[in-house]
């Protein structure tokens, strides 16, 4: 049973409660979460080796995957919405860009919520100069290196302000400093919006760096969650220790 020791995360209040929740590829349980919490404004990393349930839990909490049991509470994404769901953007691993110029692949979601042209232009201007893709505003996306495909989906799920952003190892795979530009980027949007973002991740050095909270995923289930200062100084569960002390081999 995963412990929480949540610390300061009780400065906000849940946005996503998550209650023996499991998932299941016909008979191989891929993840079965006794308990864990998502906290509005706030950057939660899922830390956890390859296989532990990280990409599933963060699809089921995009609603892309129907749970085997169990539930997910929603809550709301800010304090003055009463009812209704967070809007949520998504990140995958391997995202698929549409065929269209990279400004273009910026403005379709913006046009889709039908904002004035203006400040379409304006968003897309912004974020393909937050994620150093200006240069590349007219080339064909599906064009773009696999990092330049990163930034791109990541400069495109920024560009709406979702109230929610999902992120599945949205680093793994670029250098160092694109690695850095991410972490800065996303970093600053959680300040500047009080946006909510699940960030999963194998690096114990990157969640370090980046959490508010962090919750340890281990064979599908939440070993523990805590505030990320908690969670690295003092871990209450001796599987948490030994796999920040290296001592567990996955």
């Amino acid at each position: 049973m995963a412990r929480e020791s949540t610390g300061n995360s009780h400065a906000s209040p849940p946005l996503w409660r998550v209650e023996r929740l499991a998932y299941a590829y016909g008979k191989t349980v891929a993840l079965d979460v006794e308990r864990l919490s998502v906290r509005r404004g706030r950057l939660l990393c899922l830390l956890g080796p390859t296989g532990a349930g990280k990409s599933t839990l963060l699809r089921l909490l995009a609603g892309t995957a129907v749970p085997s049991r169990g539930r997910i509470d929603v809550g709301s994404a800010r304090p003055e919405k009463a009812n209704g769901a967070p809007s949520v953007a998504m990140v995958y691993q391997q995202p698929l860009p549409l065929r269209r110029s990279v400004a273009e692949n910026v403005a379709y979601g913006l046009k889709l919520k039908r904002l004035p042209r203006r400040e379409i232009e304006t968003r897309v201007e912004h974020w393909l100069q937050q994620l150093r893709l200006a240069e590349l505003a007219s080339r064909r996306a599906d064009r773009l290196s696999g990092g330049q495909l990163t930034l791109l989906a990541i400069a495109r799920a920024l560009a709406i302000e979702p109230e929610v952003l999902l992120l599945d190892e949205p680093t793994a795979n670029l250098d160092p400093g694109r690695v850095e530009l991410v972490e800065q980027v996303v970093r600053a949007e959680v300040n500047r919006r009080d946006c909510t973002v699940v960030w999963t991740t194998h690096n114990l050095f990157q969640a370090r760096r980046i959490a508010d909270d962090v919750a340890l995923l281990l064979g599908g289930a939440c070993i523990e969650q805590a505030d990320g200062r908690t969670f690295f100084d003092s871990p209450a569960d001796e599987r948490t220790k030994a796999f920040l002390n290296g001592d567990l081999i996955y």
